[in-house]
């Protein structure tokens, strides 16, 4: 049963309503089970998970630590946990929390017992360390040290004061290490910032960019055809080039936070890797004056497509592009059938055909596409 304290606790826990995934290892599941005895933890509670096989943490982490129980593995199972909440249920606040212990069982361990707990948001990461005295409590005792420590990681996170004791002893000191890092990603996902760059090691940095060439795609993944289309434009245009991935998609579902972190992290040289939330060139235009936009014959068709615009249609849309000082560079593409196409002046409105110049197959053909790609990674899977 809980007290009166751990109830009331939980319950402002769960009524900030923020989303958490918890990954722990070797204890902290009573944690678990006290958020879900008091009413309101589906506002809580995402996803946990026990990582107790060295292979489970392998799947976690992508590589096993090179110690289990320690600051560093609690903090990238928290920031892997943070990302896990993202995707579960976007939003501005997720807390993510990694908690790796060793406590008392039924053999003796030659190392200390105790625990590192770490929890992510959007903010950066704070991590708590105990060293607990080894023959003072039983197992059950242990656990509800580490469950203890979970619960009050939970409630500094969310900014809750007054949480119970740890009824630690004299010689069991609390150590607590923050790291302040804002989470520009999930700012710029909730409308923060409209375009941010793709900096290495998961981070972004807000951009506002003009006068540049850019080549749009999903990336999934980026190839060799990708990188010498943007080369041949920038030898045309003599812009600063970008590729530019949009999370959002005319088309498609927005791309979840770790789908987003997977395909940015092939764009580690120049040309950088822009993310915005402008699904249509018309909003491009708009974010990237003065630029110019490579595109695919396939793409080329889309944008040429009155479905994708309102009042006005095409041409309204194309005038409105040319206001902003763009352009667009389109090469030809082979389709499924093995053909190759091309667009042809014919296919533009007459009066906006001064904002295209069209690279023929002698100037740029690359018979290589993501889908193809994708399609011989499954062949290969399943052989």
């Amino acid at each position: 049963m809980l007290d009166t304290m751990h109830t009331d606790l939980i319950s402002r826990i769960h009524a900030t309503s923020i989303p958490t995934v918890i990954e722990y290892a070797g204890a902290g599941s009573a944690a678990l089970w006290q958020l879900h005895a008091v009413a309101g933890s589906s506002r809580t509670i995402l996803e946990a998970t026990d990582r107790y096989a060295p292979e489970s943490m392998h799947t976690l982490l992508g590589r096993l630590p090179d110690q289990f129980v320690s600051r560093d593995t609690a903090v990238a199972m928290a920031w892997a946990a943070y990302r896990r909440a993202c995707d579960l249920r976007p939003g501005p606040a997720h807390n993510g929390v990694g908690c790796t212990a060793t406590i008392a069982t039924d053999r003796t361990k030659r190392g200390n017992h105790g625990c590192w707990i770490a929890i992510a948001n959007q903010h950066g990461v704070t991590a708590y360390g105990i060293t607990l005295k080894k023959g003072l409590r039983d197992r059950i005792a242990e656990e509800e040290v580490v469950s203890a420590l979970i619960l009050r990681a939970l409630a500094h996170a969310r900014g809750i004061p007054n949480e119970p004791p740890l009824l630690l002893q004299p010689e069991e000191q609390l150590l607590v290490e923050s790291v302040a890092h804002t989470d520009i990603l999930t700012a710029f996902l909730t409308g923060t910032y409209a375009c941010v760059q793709y900096n290495g090691d998961l981070t972004y940095e807000p951009v506002a960019l003009h006068g540049v060439t850019l080549l749009s795609g999903s990336y999934n993944p980026v190839h060799d055809g990708h990188r010498a289309l943007l080369a041949a434009a920038l030898a045309s245009t003599g812009q600063p080039g970008y590729y530019e991935l949009s999370v959002v998609n005319a088309d498609k579902p927005a791309l979840p936070y770790t789908t987003i972190l997977h395909r940015s992290q092939q764009f580690v040289d120049e040309p950088r890797l822009v993310l915005t939330r402008a699904p249509r060139f018309i909003d491009k235009a708009a974010l990237f004056p003065d630029s110019t936009f490579v595109l695919g014959y396939d793409t080329a068709i889309r944008l040429l497509d009155p479905k994708y615009y309102g009042t006005g249609g095409v041409e309204a849309a194309l005038h409105d592009i040319a206001q902003h000082g763009c352009r667009f560079v389109v090469v030809g593409r082979t389709d499924p059938s093995g053909a190759f196409r091309q667009l042809r002046l014919g296919d533009i409105p007459e009066s906006c055909r001064s904002l295209f110049v069209l690279f023929d197959e002698d100037r740029f053909r690359r018979d290589i596409s993501s889908s193809s790609i994708r399609a011989g990674l499954q062949r290969l899977a399943e052989s």
